[in-house]
């Protein structure tokens, strides 16, 4: 087993064997910078720890946001019924109807709609609640009798301030969206009034972000389920947390467990702790929201090829590969997908023959030498280590937060293209774990799941459970 608290351990494996001394030199400091060792592991969850312990005393904006979802109570799998599902992302709307059989298992019937160039600008509201209304025709949907309207769960990816499980105002927008007279407005109501307004029979019961909606999805499947990450394009997470941990929660019922947003993609912006890079930092400075989401932008889909991308072409520009020189695809930011990222770490052939094919036609790089090829496998691979090694520190560090539930099995729900396709993504989460978790913990308690379709089924789970709570 290499000692992954030996920082030789990843350097060594990214060195090039017919490379010059210079590049493998500039591979060397490289590989130091991404590095990131068993200690610094302990680092980045001791501070993830100072920084959840604030969050949950007081909003800080050091500290990460802690938000308290208003989500009281876990599911047990035995519940039943039908409810409807919003999930509004950045580029599509969502409309589900998911059925809960009561055995831990369900159905879901779902329509996408594209969201228009106009609904991001202008009449997103009124829009939605025609594509609500146009699901409800199509599948005969109506309230159940002596109801006036079908319970619905929404899913919101943008940033909202909870002020119940039934309401939040607009934080802002991002994704490239600008509709007016939104920011700091309760979005249920705006998207209830357009239901009015478009006699749409839906009353919105509780609104959550995605994490919440992939915690409830596995808790509903494996009710020990103690938190809800997505690694994909973004990535976030949730737990449930004591209610006495939580202070600044102003409510009167402190007794039991609510689930809370850590937002932890907007960890140690000011990168006291984490292993922040020349590579990094460029990405960080062109991008919109500068010095913002700075542990998103090491971990996650959206920016992992970037970062890569960045690290290339320092070194094209030292004229260590490609003969110094690059392609006009290469140049532009963001086309260095992380996927690609995939499958070159995934070559193991001789020639790197993949490699060679991303490189030469995708990317249209002039041809390629093998130590070319090497090189750019070995950034990649540098890269992804450090991405699924901050992972496993994350969740390390929020499953450490509740020390006594370590005793009794517990799942983890988790989504998102990373943990789904990134090369032995899950494996890695198991391994780094071990480390800081335990052993015995690791190998016989702690259970991994994918959530698929955390944020459409989710969002019906937590309907489910305000329903359930209102009718006692």
């Amino acid at each position: 087993m290499a000692d992954t608290n030996d920082i030789k351990t990843f350097i060594e494996p990214y060195l090039v064997p017919d490379g010059s001394k210079e590049l493998n030199e500039n591979l060397r400091s490289m590989a130091a910078s991404f590095a990131v060792t068993d200690d610094k592991i302990r680092e980045i969850i001791v501070g993830l720890h100072e920084s959840m312990k604030t969050g949950l005393d007081h909003d800080d904006d050091n500290a990460l946001p802690m938000i308290p979802t208003f989500v009281r109570g876990r599911p047990t799998g035995k519940e039943k019924g039908t409810y409807l599902a919003l999930d509004l992302g950045g580029t599509n709307l969502r409309v589900c109807q998911v059925t809960l059989n009561g055995d831990t298992t369900y159905s879901l019937v779902q329509q996408k709609f594209t969201i228009t160039q106009e609904a991001k600008e202008s009449r997103l509201w009124d829009f939605i609640a025609e594509c609500v209304g146009v699901f409800l025709e199509e599948h005969g949907l109506r309230p159940a009798p002596g109801k006036r309207t079908i319970p619905c769960g929404y899913t919101f990816s943008f940033p909202i301030f909870q002020t119940s499980i039934s309401s939040g105002n607009l934080s802002m927008w991002n994704k490239s969206f600008t509709v007016p007279n939104s920011v700091g407005r309760d979005v249920v109501n705006l998207t209830q009034s357009a239901f009015q307004r478009h006699h749409v029979p839906v009353e919105v019961v509780a609104v959550l972000n995605d994490t919440v909606g992939t915690l409830m999805t596995s808790g509903y499947s494996h009710p020990d389920t103690q938190m809800g990450i997505i690694f994909g394009t973004g990535t976030n997470a949730a737990y449930w947390e004591n209610m006495e941990n939580i202070h600044k929660w102003k409510g009167e019922d402190r007794t039991g467990e609510m689930v809370v947003n850590l937002e932890w993609g907007a960890f140690d912006n000011a990168t006291r702790v984490l292993p922040y890079t020349m590579h990094d930092n460029k990405l960080n400075r062109k991008s919109p929201n500068h010095g913002l989401q700075v542990f998103e932008k090491m971990i996650s889909g959206l920016f992992l090829g970037e970062v890569a991308r960045n690290a290339i072409l320092s070194l094209v520009d030292q004229r260590l590969i490609f003969q110094g020189r690059s392609s006009e695809i290469l140049n532009k930011s963001y086309t260095f997908d992380t996927a690609y990222m995939s499958e070159i770490v995934a070559d193991d052939s001789d020639d790197l023959h993949v490699v060679k094919t991303v490189l030469e036609s995708t990317l249209d790089i002039p041809p390629t030498t093998l130590t070319d090829r090497q090189v750019v496998k070995s950034v990649c691979d540098m890269i992804g280590t450090r991405g699924v090694r901050l992972s496993a520190a994350a969740m390390s560090a929020v499953l450490l937060a509740r020390p006594e539930l370590m005793k009794s099995d517990v799942s983890v729900g988790i989504d998102g293209s990373m943990y789904q396709f990134y090369p032995n993504f899950e494996q890695d989460l198991y391994k780094v774990s071990r480390v800081f978790l335990g052993e015995d913990f690791v190998d016989n308690r702690l259970k991994l799941h994918l959530a698929k379709d955390g944020s459409g089924v989710g969002a019906a789970i937590v309907a489910m459970t305000v329903d359930r709570d209102r009718s006692h």
